[in-house]
């Protein structure tokens, strides 16, 4: 009896140092994730640091009004280009990082999964257009970055590196007036997101459809102004729907379809890549066209008022890097403003 309950009495011993093995274990597996996680920040943060090093020059150039030679194209205002648009009937394609990856044959987003030699040659015949009824938007981010939050500083000092920099300058015309395509992102990137100024910018931009017959060219999970009252002012609205990504893959028929509408209808599109090919095309044809792009995202998350950029729920977006859930929009009056569609929705989940 007494030799069976030393062996219980080893049998307990052994088992809490099993406990206390396993608790080291545990223990262990935390501090080494939080070495790592340490690592990954001080990675990030010097990474960020070379980014300022490499763009603070033509920041601070920008800012003492002594701009480096051939460094900084001519961008006018957002406010400029609505007034274009809105008094003398001018179009507007914008350029993103996702048209120059394209131009130059990489992929950087969702919507463009597929390169593209016709849609990387006339995106280039777009941004270096004569029209002059043509406006280009190209985005304001190559001197100083003050007006952005930081959040909004760090993705364009990562992004507008020395080699995409160069890229972007030997494709634009240093004598050319732009205009800045951020003018459709008036929210989230400004450090004053929360003042009245998005709600200014925005009223600003409801100009353009004010009491218009409108034609949105849409992807298939867009829903432009669906839930929300942005397009209120519109005088009508009429939807063709293309494809959630690669829409260049349907362009001519969506093209054509365009073709075969009155010329007094306003276009809003909101297509990608292939929207800014669209509003060039369109506008060579006799129609006025605005590549309006992220607005109803803007909208929503300037809705929430919580300055940053979150998921919402049913609409697609390209760049948040948390999972999607979405199916086609079902909302009664957005399927009765559908005058064709080019793509075959179904419900589908991004992550």
């Amino acid at each position: 009896m007494e030799l069976e309950q030393q062996f219980l009495s080893l049998l307990g011993i052994v088992e809490g140092l099993q406990r206390r093995v396993y608790q080291l274990e545990e223990d262990n597996k935390l501090l080494i994730r939080g070495q790592k996680q340490l690592l990954e920040w001080s990675e990030q943060n010097h990474q960020e640091h070379l980014n300022f090093q490499e763009n603070a020059v033509y920041e601070l150039y920008d800012r003492m009004k002594e701009p480096l030679e051939g460094s900084f194209p001519r961008i006018s205002s957002g406010e400029l280009a609505v007034d274009e648009i809105v008094n003398h009937g001018k179009s507007m394609a914008r350029f993103g990082d996702g048209e120059f990856a394209a131009i130059a044959g990489r992929i950087r987003h969702r919507f463009q999964t597929q390169v593209e030699e016709e849609l990387s040659r006339k995106l280039k015949e777009t941004l270096q257009s004569e029209d002059e009824n043509l406006l280009i938007g190209i985005a304001d981010n190559y001197g100083s970055l003050e007006k952005y939050t930081e959040q909004a500083r760090r993705e364009i000092r990562c992004y507008l590196n020395p080699q995409v920099r160069r890229e972007h300058l030997e494709l634009l015309d240093p004598g050319k007036e732009y205009y800045d395509a951020y003018v459709t992102r008036p929210y989230v990137m400004y450090a004053d997101n929360q003042t009245g100024e998005p709600r200014r910018r925005f009223d600003n931009l409801k100009r353009i459809w004010e009491g218009r017959d409108c034609i949105f060219v849409e992807g298939c999970y867009t829903g432009l102004g669906v839930g929300n009252d942005l397009f209120d002012n519109a005088g009508s609205i009429q939807r063709i729907i293309g494809p959630a990504e690669n829409a260049f893959s349907r362009y001519q028929e969506i093209l054509d379809c365009c073709l075969k509408q009155p010329k007094d209808k306003l276009f809003l599109l909101a297509l990608g890549a292939a929207a800014t090919v669209l509003a060039a095309d369109l506008c060579k044809a006799g129609y006025q066209a605005v590549d309006i792009g992220h607005i109803d995202l803007e909208y929503e998350w300037f809705l929430r008022g919580e300055g940053r950029r979150t998921p919402v729920g049913g609409k697609y977006n390209n760049e948040i890097g948390e999972e999607q859930e979405l199916s086609p929009v079902k909302e009664e009056n957005y399927r009765n403003q559908v005058i064709a569609e080019f793509c075959s929705p179904k419900e589908i989940r991004i992550d």
